[in-house]
């Protein structure tokens, strides 16, 4: 979700069916690793496009505190994954505070992990969520930490 011209996934990953949900129609045209694309404003209509338990994962990458709606873009996530499907969010420190939520622009890194963790919590779908810090150079470099939960059985 929040897809845009890259999906963040190494130049030498052949996924299967890879699609893309994003706003911007020409940066979805140019990402040359999604199969397919749909456009739409997740805040303006935070439902999904998608069937029930269609998709084996989901990424989000530094994006997450960009939906003003994210408790029923979560609700939407645990929808449309499979039972034992996974979603990954990729999330840093950096953003543009003019489209980020309040709270997050109020918060520090380890808060955002657990708000992050809370949307997953929330939605009823998924299993407790984890995290790791991959942040190229911990203390030097800006931080890069991946929340991922995987959806409950049914």
């Amino acid at each position: 979700i929040c897809s845009s011209w890259v999906s963040h996934f190494p130049p030498e990953w052949k996924g299967g069916n890879v699609v893309g949900l994003g706003m911007n129609e020409y940066e979805l045209s140019q990402n040359k690793q999604l199969s397919s694309y749909n456009v739409k404003d997740l805040n303006k209509d935070p439902t999904f496009p998608y069937e029930d338990n269609s998709f084996d994962r989901i990424t989000c990458v530094v994006s997450v505190d960009y939906l003003n709606k994210p408790q029923e873009i979560f609700n939407e996530i645990g929808r449309v994954l499979r039972p034992g499907g996974e979603c990954m969010l990729a999330m840093s420190n950096r953003c543009f505070p003019t489209k980020a939520f309040r709270i997050w622009l109020q918060t520090n890194d380890m808060e955002h992990i657990f708000i992050a963790g809370s949307f997953f919590h929330f939605s009823g779908f998924f299993e407790p969520p984890s995290c790791d810090d991959i942040s190229p150079n911990p203390g030097r470099s800006d931080p890069l930490f991946i929340v991922k939960a995987k959806r409950s059985a049914e």
